[in-house]
């Protein structure tokens, strides 16, 4: 096998748990690397796509233990998994539960080389100034909590003796092709978008946290060298000004500026969060740089423009 672009000599055996937006994308990619990739997906259609591909797949729900027996082996683990909606109950089945589930997994099959973690960015309380892995993270909603449950059971998986390495991976606001509200808005209606325009938009495209999880995996140790854990954002360089992306997708597509409501997002905080996530200790510590370094970039690959 030809040596691919992040040095891999040799094909791994890769477990992806949780094919959707995100791990459906990573396991096309390991695909075309030549890795052996099984999903675990609760989507029957997603899974016959993935089969077709090359993946093995496992329909099934990861907070279960139904699974185990269909997923024997593995070097590397990602777990990707989405709440599923339902709010904090979501949160606790499909992160908490869910990786307790991975628990039992891992002490079954034996210990693996590393596991990735996709957790996100708002774990941090933080409503302004820059935001680093160094950051407070004391919980200030029960979601939140749930996430820092979660992270801590991934990063204590060393120590139990279930994986060589561990990483978490913070990700903030995901965008890319297929998934991109305020494009689709800007399309079909003229109506203010909800919200207000001032705060700061921290975003990371689909393609961008496929690669970072491609530079953790790539971090494995070697048997001999003992446990690694480690926490990264994983964030573009620029949070620009919600008002700014707006206009400018406005202008690129040639519809008017709608201007925002004022009125909060449903389901979201009333005083959106202006702050800055910052990226730099993923770059220094796996050489990973942003594909799409702005909003800009990021929209004009999936405008085809």
């Amino acid at each position: 096998m030809s040596v691919d672009p992040i040095g891999n000599i040799q094909a791994k055996r890769l477990v992806i748990l949780g094919a959707g937006y995100v791990g459906s994308t990573v396991a096309r990619e390991a695909l075309a690397r030549g890795h052996i990739v099984t999903a675990l997906t609760r989507n029957e259609e997603m899974a016959r796509a993935l089969e077709t591909l090359g993946a093995k797949s496992v329909v099934a729900d990861l907070a279960n233990d139904g699974w185990h027996e269909a997923i024997p082996l593995a070097n590397w683990v990602v777990n990707c998994v989405s709440s599923g909606g339902r709010g904090s109950v979501g949160y606790q089945h499909s992160y908490v539960d869910g990786m307790r589930s991975v628990q039992r997994w891992l002490a079954r099959i034996g210990k693996v080389d590393t596991l990735v973690y996709t957790s996100s960015t708002s774990v941090y309380p933080q409503a302004d100034g820059v935001v680093t892995e160094a950051s407070s993270t004391v919980p200030a909603t029960a979601k939140s909590g749930l996430l820092l449950k979660a992270e801590e059971m991934v990063l204590g998986l060393g120590e139990a003796g279930l994986a060589r390495a561990t990483t978490v991976l913070r990700l903030s606001g995901i965008y890319g092709p297929g998934r991109h509200h305020l494009l689709d808005h800007l399309r079909i209606s003229r109506e203010p978008i909800a919200g207000l325009g001032e705060h700061r938009l921290n975003l990371i495209h689909r393609d961008d946290i496929v690669a970072a999880i491609f530079a953790a995996l790539a971090r494995s140790p070697e048997p001999d060298r003992g446990r690694t854990r480690e926490i990264f954002n994983v964030t573009d360089d620029v949070a620009a000004r919600k008002s700014d992306v707006v206009k400018w997708l406005a202008e690129t597509i040639g519809v008017p500026f709608p201007g925002f409501s004022g009125q909060p997002v449903p389901g979201r905080r009333a005083d959106p969060l202006d702050r800055v996530v910052s990226n730099d200790k993923i770059k220094r510590g796996l050489g990973w740089r942003p594909l799409f370094p702005d909003f800009k970039a990021g929209y004009r690959q999936i405008l085809g423009a």
